[in-house]
């Protein structure tokens, strides 16, 4: 038996009804992705920097949207929107917060040694001077020479670390501090210095 004209029409119908309720949703749908992506866009940087697994959350949420749009389920794209979208427009003060809390974290690493380097570097100078004017025995396994070396070259990277703390370089201001401690702390070991 074949279907009445009528079922046939109404059937078609309900298909275009359907085919046009999808073409709605495509602007909407295609507009919240493109907005998600410029909030992202903006956030992007500081983001990978400060929050990255945050950042890779919200781009694989961007994916999963961008797969439901090009498979034409602007439904599915405009009902996850919204999750994506907050966690999107929370990277920016997430990575600010992140941010700060390093910089805090570092300028306290930075003051703690940055105040006992130049009395480190004078008790280091004066031991050398000390041992270098001693005429008679001298305490083995000390290169005198070897130790104003290294004092030298502590003295060029308590300038490099200066200068990268004036420049508001926190990252490198604060190794390369670490790395002068260190080294002042092996050659006030190998000098003997109390």
């Amino acid at each position: 038996m074949l279907p009445s004209s009528r079922h046939c029409r109404s059937v078609w119908i309900a298909a275009a009804m359907l085919l046009a309720g999808c073409s709605a949703d495509l602007e909407p749908a295609q507009r919240s992705i493109s907005d998600i992506e410029a909030v992202v866009s903006v956030a992007a940087t500081d983001a990978a920097k400060y929050v990255p697994e945050r950042l890779a959350d919200v781009q694989s949420g961007l994916g999963r949207l961008q797969a439901s749009f090009d498979k034409r389920d602007y439904a599915a794209v405009l009902a996850a929107a919204p999750k994506v979208m907050e966690a999107a427009q929370s990277l920016a003060p997430a990575a600010a917060a992140r941010k700060e809390e390093i910089t805090r974290r570092l300028n306290q690493q930075w003051t703690a040694l940055a105040a006992s380097m130049p009395d480190s570097m004078s008790a280091i100078q004066r031991r050398i001077d000390l041992l270098g004017r001693q005429t008679g025995r001298k305490p083995t396994g000390i290169d005198i020479d070897a130790a104003r070396a290294t004092l030298s070259s502590a003295e060029s990277l308590w300038s490099k670390a200066q200068a990268a703390f004036a420049t508001g370089n926190l990252p490198e201001a604060v190794a390369t501090v670490t790395t002068l401690d260190a080294t002042l702390g092996q050659l006030a070991r190998e000098l003997q210095v109390h």
